[in-house]
């Protein structure tokens, strides 16, 4: 079984509840597998995780579905985040 940890930044943590979780997939090998996964569990977060976002696997920015391993670090922010 496959573990990614998935972080929120700004709103999306405020939104979600948390800064960060352990998703364990089987399946889901995909940023979009990963975000079908997530709002399966937490229906509430659809507002959160719909719309544009930025996304980094391991600390790189990303663009479009992007392969998942087994250890990844996904996390998704807003395009514009206070400082």
């Amino acid at each position: 079984m496959s573990t990614y940890t998935v972080k929120f930044f700004a709103r999306l943590r405020e939104q979600t509840g948390t800064g960060s979780l352990e998703v364990p997939l089987e399946d889901a090998a995909t940023l979009s597998a990963l975000k079908a996964y997530l709002l399966a569990q937490y229906p509430q977060w659809q507002g959160a995780l719909s719309g544009q976002l930025l996304t980094a696997v391991n600390q790189t920015m990303v663009s479009g579905d992007q392969t998942l391993k087994a250890g990844d670090e996904v996390a998704w922010f807003p395009p514009v985040t206070g400082g």
